[in-house]
């Protein structure tokens, strides 16, 4: 599979596993793995520190995936099925279609932000 394919279902699954995660099919582990993947994704603490050039962002591009690839894994077959076809409602065209399906990605924003300017006002 490719590159542009697999970034491609990435995106479909994203929404899925959120939803997979509130049913209550989904096992301890599954949700235990999504707990880690986004407690690592929104850490400031990495295996490689960032500075480091080329290496600090390798695990990021390596160890994250991983981890996303794992979380599905882990979700049982017939639920992932469902709830792709449920998030399938929440995204058109590419967007959310509705309005907070974006509070996400609005809040790690604002958590980047603040760290920004902690880091560079503090």
């Amino acid at each position: 599979m490719k590159l542009k394919e697999r970034a491609r279902r990435l995106k479909r699954d994203v929404p899925a596993v959120f939803l997979a995660l509130k049913d209550g099919r989904t096992p301890m582990p599954a949700k235990l793995a999504a707990v880690i993947t986004l407690g690592y994704a929104l850490s400031p603490v990495d295996l490689i520190p960032d500075f480091i050039p080329v290496l600090g962002y390798l695990d990021d591009l390596l160890l994250l995936p991983a981890l996303i690839a794992l979380t599905i894994r882990l979700i049982p077959d017939e639920v992932l099925e469902q709830c792709r076809c449920e998030s399938e409602n929440l995204w058109a065209d590419g967007r959310p279609g509705r309005w907070y399906c974006a509070i996400p990605v609005v809040l790690i924003w604002l958590l980047v932000i603040w760290s920004i300017a902690k880091a560079v006002f503090l």
